[in-house]
C-alpha cells in the first residue's frame, strides 16, 4: 500500500495511491488506521508533501556503503555510525533545497528511508522490521565543507531543507530485496547501487539505534548512501529513484532566491 500526504484545496490530508488517484483517509494512518472518507482526488490535482514529518527525530547512518566510505577517504565503521538531523530539515517532493551562504560545497546523498511505526526500544534485529510502518526515499543533503571544518556533523547535515523525503510511503516494500538506488543530477546518473550493498541492514540499524534511544512513531531512519555523492549548484535538479518506491525530485536554489 502506498500512502501519500498531500495538500488539496488548502487542506492537508493523507491518501492511498490507487491508479492515478488518491483515496482520501480520515486521518494519519500511522495513528488513525486506514479508514477512508469516501472521497477520491486525482493525483494531478494535488501537491504532494513530505509523507511524514518526524515528531521526534531523523536518525541517520554514515558510511554504510563501502565504496562511499572509500570515496571520502574513510574507513568502514565496525558499528553503525549514527547522527541526527532535526525535523525542521524536512521538505517534500518538488520543494527547493536552499543552499546556505555559510557553505561553498553542498552535496546530494540519495538514501532509503524507513519510517518507524511504533514505539521501539531494545528491539532485536530479528523483529526490527516489524516496527517499521513503511519506506520512502530520502536525500541526506550535506554541507561537505562544514562537515569537515566543524569536526562534527550537526550543522552540516541540519540546515533547513536538507532532508527531502518522498514521494510516498510504501508499506509493503522489502528492504532486503536487491532494489536499486539511482541518483541523477540534471538527468545524469551519479549514484547507482543495490540496497543489498549496505554494510549494516535496515534491521541491524534499527536494533542498534533502539539499544541507545527510543524510536517513536513517525521517526525516520536514513540508511546511508552509496558512492557517487557530489555537489549541487543553484538550478540543479536531483532525482533519487528506488525501485518500488518511485522518484524523489528536488531542485536547488541559492538562499534568498524565489
Amino acid at each position: 500500500m502506498r500512502v501519500a500526504r498531500f495538500s488539496h484545496n488548502d487542506t492537508i490530508s493523507y491518501g492511498i495511491v490507487d491508479d492515478g488517484e488518491l483515496v482520501v483517509l480520515a486521518g494519519d494512518p500511522m495513528f488513525a488506521g486506514f479508514d477512508t472518507t469516501g472521497e477520491r482526488v486525482p493525483l494531478g490535482a494535488v501537491t504532494l508533501l513530505a509523507p511524514v514529518i518526524p515528531r521526534s527525530k531523523i536518525v541517520c547512518v554514515g558510511r554504510n556503503y563501502q565504496d562511499h566510505a572509500a570515496e571520502l577517504g574513510n574507513d568502514v565503521p565496525a558499528e553503525p555510525l549514527l547522527f541526527f538531523k532535526p525535523n525542521t530539515a524536512v521538505i517534500g517532493p518538488g520543494d527547493a533545497i536552499v543552499l546556505p551562504p555559510q557553505s561553498a560545497r553542498v552535496d546530494f546523498e540519495g538514501e532509503l528511508a524507513a519510517v518507524i511505526g511504533r514505539v521501539t526500544k531494545n528491539v532485536p534485529a530479528a523483529r526490527a522490521l516489524d516496527h517499521v510502518f513503511g519506506y520512502t526515499i530520502g536525500n541526506d543533503v550535506t554541507a561537505r565543507d562544514l562537515q569537515r571544518s566543524d569536526g562534527q556533523w550537526s550543522r552540516a547535515k541540519g540546515f533547513d531543507t536538507f532532508c527531502p523525503l518522498g514521494p510516498a510511503i510504501e508499506t509493503e516494500f522489502d528492504p532486503t530485496a536487491p532494489a536499486r538506488l539511482t541518483t541523477r543530477r540534471n538527468g545524469e546518473t551519479v549514484q547507482s547501487a543495490p540496497l543489498t550493498d549496505m554494510i549494516f541492514s535496515v534491521a541491524d540499524i534499527i536494533a542498534y539505534a533502539s539499544a541507545a534511544f527510543t524510536l517513536l512513531p513517525g521517526d525516520v531512519v536514513l540508511t546511508g548512501t552509496p558512492a557517487g555523492v557530489g555537489p549541487i549548484a543553484a538550478g540543479d535538479t536531483v532525482d533519487v529513484e528506488i525501485e518500488g518506491l518511485g522518484t524523489l525530485r528536488n531542485t536547488a536554489r541559492a538562499a534568498g532566491e524565489g
